[in-house]
């Protein structure tokens, strides 16, 4: 301080004014000279401008919910990478990476300048290289820059590059957009980039989750990633993760004890494999968003995995061309859990491009709960409506039953269970085609119709095409309160919801359907109320085309479907054959919760009735006589519907016939008698005259009007006209001509038909005749059979006979 006060105290000398003299011409050259420089770099600058990444370049990758990949997308140059920050990976991984590659990263201005000293005297007195000057912003310009590649940093002029282009980048970018690049672009081996993509690729973890020994590991492999490569040469690797840990327990960034515990882990080597699962989800969601470099999903990456193997495994052994997808959604959210577009996204033999999950197919039986459902907030049926089972035309269209054969007086629910079309067709008619079809729409179930057609009967047997995702999203309702959704596939999709049904009828058609037994169990077999019911429906299409299950819980709604993408039929496999299995499969093996409810409790709009048949209403609104068969039904809103009028004016509606009969002799009274008679009022329960044939025969007297008295006039009651079969004696038994090998050939009539006649064999249907024209048939089945001719006025005949073996 004091020669600094004498300094400034003592007169200047002449040296000292010369000195100032220079300075001052020296210093406008250093201004120029500076400005130059500085204007030489701008222009640089401009010229040369820094070659960042472009996002269309860039890879993309399709997590599930917890961040674990499905499936990565390379870019343009084959490169698969995930995105990283520094806030997303290890710390650990930082401390490492910066610990070895640049300690003093976050000080420096993109070069440090005694780090180069020191390298460049270092190769000038032992002739080689010994430690290397280059900075990690030098490292990420040399990543960034395509000149840089290869062997041309070893030049003077590329050294000269890589100085100015780290110089540029500080410049242009923060320190945490330099630290970035290089998390997301550091060569890893092969065609991997990016700490995080080499986390999952080499360890199969995140990046986030590393150990002291996987973050050193990590941190040495891009400066020699060809050569240190842990799935080639893990002890290479693992020698130069040692030096690593040693380097950073010299330093005290970790300590002593943290370094030989991650000593004792060894570098396992491992399959290098881009993950694949939900190729064709994650297909579909990276061609909505093209530019997004991560789209997370809503899937459960433990359950897509393992029902992506069950899928494999189960469908196997199913001949060629054939495929099968599955869709898993939880209720709540109506976000998917798993989403199986085929069954082999590789196989070319079965199509596995194909994504069937949003395919068009025909849906067989599967839209029939929500057919059921409409009726009953209609007010036309309750679970336990007597419906008819029976060879019907409905203005020409004459549909059959899966296995041909035809069940007579039938319930609502059990219709429903045992998935009859008839009773379907029937309720369809009743609700309206367009009017089922427009709701279904509102729901979230489009229908795709033939070209040029309209909304016809033929939907509910599968006339029409739908998708797996609409119809699982649709079913949801079941579950939700009569409110269904589109399927979400991201966290950020919005939740579109509509209602289908309203939550009555909701509730009664999953009981009907979850009071179904599995396969193979009867009702209540295993049921220890310990997991959840299951409403489950099945379907198949027209020629064996489609197989389908859908079903639910209370917490998740799934389907199944199989078959053959390019629509050839697959000959023996159905719904309940092909698919259900594998639907109960996968219900069993879903994650659940202790809060997970196992049963929906039941809405104030739904009460349990007993109802009667053949009338169908309340057991306590009609006299005992008339009860024929008396059983508990759910009803909605305190409607309790009658049993469906006949269609036909000519037929006998079911409900109450009222008349008199004589007193003594019990006979039937017109209004014009001859003779005087105590008369007497007396009424019967009629059930519809198709159902006539199934009916044990003490109901069908009960069912009948008694004869009408000989004195009286024909009051026109008398029923439909009467028919007889003609061919065969009731009671016969029919043998082969000796040495005749095919069966017994015989020619049937409906004596007394003027209509349409279906003519039945034990129940299933064999063949229709016109008026009294005859039926040739050969029977060859050896046993004892039941033959029925139904005319379409209602009137039949039955008779049995037995033909020998």
């Amino acid at each position: 301080m004091l020669r600094t006060l004498i300094r400034r105290c003592a007169p200047p000398s002449s040296g000292g004014r010369r000195n100032k003299q220079r300075r001052r011409r020296l210093l406008p050259l250093l201004r120029w000279s500076t400005a130059a420089t500085l204007l030489a770099l701008l222009i640089l600058d401009v010229a040369f401008p820094l070659p960042l990444p472009s996002r269309r370049d860039s890879a993309t990758v399709v997590t599930a919910r917890d961040g674990s990949p499905l499936r990565a997308f390379a870019d343009a140059r084959g490169v698969w990478r995930y995105p990283a920050t520094p806030e997303q990976v290890s710390p650990l991984y930082v401390q490492a990476l910066l610990g070895y590659e640049d300690r003093w990263f976050w000080r420096h201005p993109g070069i440090n300048p005694v780090a180069l000293l020191r390298a460049g005297g270092q190769m000038l007195g032992s002739r080689r290289i010994v430690s290397g000057g280059s900075t990690l912003t030098m490292q990420v310009a040399r990543i960034v820059d395509p000149g840089l590649h290869g062997a041309r940093t070893r030049s003077v002029a590329g050294k000269l590059r890589q100085l100015l282009r780290a110089l540029q980048l500080e410049a242009h970018l923060s320190k945490r957009d330099i630290l970035t690049l290089y998390l997301e672009r550091a060569p890893f081996g092969g065609t991997i980039e990016g700490v995080e993509a080499a986390s999952w690729a080499y360890l199969g973890k995140p990046a986030s989750k590393l150990s002291h020994a996987e973050a050193a590991l990590l941190a040495v492999l891009p400066q020699a990633p060809s050569r240190l490569r842990p799935d080639r040469f893990p002890e290479a690797a693992q020698a130069a993760r040692d030096k690593l840990l040693a380097r950073m327990a010299e330093r005290g960034v970790w300590t002593r004890a943290q370094v030989d515990d991650a000593r004792i882990e060894n570098v396992v080597s491992r399959r290098l494999r881009a993950p694949m699962d939900a190729a064709l989800l994650a297909q579909r969601l990276h061609a909505a968003q093209p530019a997004s470099r991560r789209i997370v999903s809503t899937l459960d990456p433990a359950l897509q995995r393992a029902l992506e193997e069950r899928v494999a495994a189960y469908f196997s052994d199913l001949p060629p061309r054939t495929s099968a997808a599955l869709l898993v959604i939880d209720n709540a959210t109506l976000e998917a859990r798993a989403y199986v577009g085929s069954v082999a996204f590789a196989d070319k033999a079965r199509l596995g491009h194909v994504d069937m999950v949003q395919a068009w197919r025909s849906p067989g039986s599967t839209l029939k709960p929500f057919l059921y459902g409409m009726a009953l907030d209609d007010g036309l049926i309750h679970s336990e409506s007597l419906l008819v089972d029976a060879p019907q035309s409905f203005g020409g269209y004459r549909p059959s039953n899966f296995d041909t054969a035809f069940n007579g007086p039938i319930g609502a629910a059990e219709a429903l269970r045992l998935s009859l079309n008839v009773p379907a067709v029937d309720m369809l008619d009743r609700v309206g085609s367009a009017r089922f079809a427009a709701r279904l729409e509102h729901a979230g179930v489009a229908l795709k119709l033939p070209r040029g057609a309209a909304p016809n009967l033929s939907m509910i047997l599968g006339g029409a095409g739908a998708r797996l995702e609409d119809l699982v999203g649709a079913f949801a309702a079941l579950h939700r309160s009569g409110i269904a959704g589109h399927v979400r596939y991201t966290p950020d999709a919005p939740k579109v919801e509509r209602r289908l049904l309203s939550p009555g009828a909701a509730w009664i058609v999953r009981e009907i359907l979850a009071a179904n037994p599995r396969p193979g169990e009867r009702e209540g077999m295993f049921d220890t109320g310990r997991r959840p019911r299951v409403a489950w429906k099945t379907g198949t299409s027209y020629g064996f085309r489609d197989a389908w299950a859908i079903g639910g819980t209370p917490r998740y709604s799934l389907g199944v479907w199989v078959g053959r993408p390019d629509g050839t039929p697959l000959p023996g496999q159905y719904g309940a054959v092909t698919a259900l299995p594998l639907l109960f499969e996968v219900i069993d093996s879903l994650p659940r919760s202790p809060g997970d409810p196992l049963r929906i409790p039941m809405p104030a709009s739904v009460a349990e009735t007993d109802i009667c048949w053949p009338l169908g209403t309340a057991t306590e609104a009609q006299p005992p006589e008339l009860c024929r068969k008396r059983m508990p039904a759910w009803t909605l809103d305190g409607a309790v519907p009658p049993t469906f009028a006949e269609r036909q004016a000519r037929l006998w509606s079911a409900g109450v016939e009222q008349f008199e009969v004589d007193a003594a002799t019990g006979k039937r009274l017109s209004a014009d008698c001859k003779l005087p008679h105590a008369a007497q009022p007396r009424q019967i329960a009629r059930w519809p005259a198709l159902a006539m044939p199934w009916l044990p025969a003490a109901w069908r007297a009960q069912a009948s009007l008694p004869p009408l008295s000989p004195d009286c006039a024909d009051d026109g009651r008398g029923g439909t006209e009467a028919l007889h079969i003609e061919g065969v004696n009731d009671g016969a038994t029919l043998a082969r001509a000796p040495g005749q090998a095919s069966g017994v050939r015989l020619s049937l009539r409906a004596l007394g038909a003027t209509t349409r006649v279906q003519w039945l064999l034990d129940g299933r249907w064999i063949g229709e005749t016109e008026g009294v024209r005859p039926l040739l048939r050969e029977f060859a089945e050896p046993g004892r059979h039941e033959l029925t001719a139904l005319a379409d006025s209602g009137a039949w005949d039955s008779l049995r006979f037995a033909i020998l073996e």
